[in-house]
């Protein structure tokens, strides 16, 4: 019997989106296939180093070593605080530079292009520029430039790429959204700022592509910080523990899929 391809729509949120490898893996020791990836901000990186073939124990050693002085190379604000030099190294580093289109599964880059509004989709060229753009949050990260388009964090048009993964030719979507508006959140910095507010701009559209996907992961990582690369074991583990819980549905679907 034909199987439908699944695909999955990895969200925007800071170092929240270290989730994204606990959903992998549980989908992984489950036997449940992912056959392409679209995804936002974090989303797009974690998807994109994943693609690239490294071990679930590799990814979740390179996680759990991150921390911000790898990606904070500060300039001069014009058009933003961190010029992203240095993350953009990082991602090729561990990309292994490579091309998304030469990624073991089909991936999709989603940026914001903040001239014109408009939603842009990488499946193709160098994975570390495409991530440097979905990654660059607006006030925080200097735009990337990508053929002639100033491009910021995809998170900003699309937080869930649902319709991205659908588009890509899944007949079943997961959706994982890894950034819910923490209330009563502490706000001390400009970064908290802008995080809260794209989350709260995003509130009534990831609501509607929970309705687009057949399944919405959403881990409980709303206590941690965005910003602070700290408890990303205990956020990995946030991600296996909701996706587990989804696995039965998911299982029963595969089953009933009559292609």
């Amino acid at each position: 019997m034909k199987r439908p391809k699944i695909g999955l729509a990895l969200g925007s949120g800071g170092a929240r989106g270290f989730a994204h490898l606990g959903v992998l893996k549980a989908l992984k020791d489950e036997g449940i296939p992912v056959d392409m990836i679209a995804g936002s901000s974090m989303g797009a990186l974690v998807g994109c180093l994943y693609g690239v073939g490294h071990k679930m124990e590799d990814l979740y050693k390179l996680s759990t070593t991150f921390r911000r002085k790898y990606y904070l190379d500060f300039t001069v604000p014009k058009m933003g605080f961190i010029a992203g030099k240095r993350i953009k190294e990082f991602i090729q580093l561990f990309s292994h530079n490579k091309n998304i289109e030469d990624l073991n599964i089909p991936v999709s880059v989603v940026a914001t292009d903040i001239t014109n509004g408009e939603k842009v989709v990488f499946t193709s060229g160098p994975v570390a520029s495409a991530v440097r753009a979905s990654i660059a949050i607006p006030g925080i990260f200097v735009p990337e430039k990508i053929n002639g388009r100033l491009l910021v964090d995809g998170g900003v048009i699309d937080r869930v790429p649902v319709s991205v993964v659908k588009e890509m030719g899944a007949d079943l979507v997961i959706g994982v959204d890894v950034s819910h508006v923490k209330r009563n959140a502490e706000i001390t910095t400009i970064y908290d700022v802008i995080m809260q507010s794209i989350d709260i701009l995003q509130l009534e559209i990831v609501a509607h592509r929970e309705i687009a996907s057949d399944f919405m992961i959403r881990p409980h990582v709303e206590m941690y910080s965005t910003r602070a690369f700290k408890n990303i074991e205990e956020i990995i583990d946030m991600g296996e523990e909701e996706a587990r819980k989804v696995i039965p549905s998911i299982k029963k679907a595969l089953e009933e899929w009559k292609g």
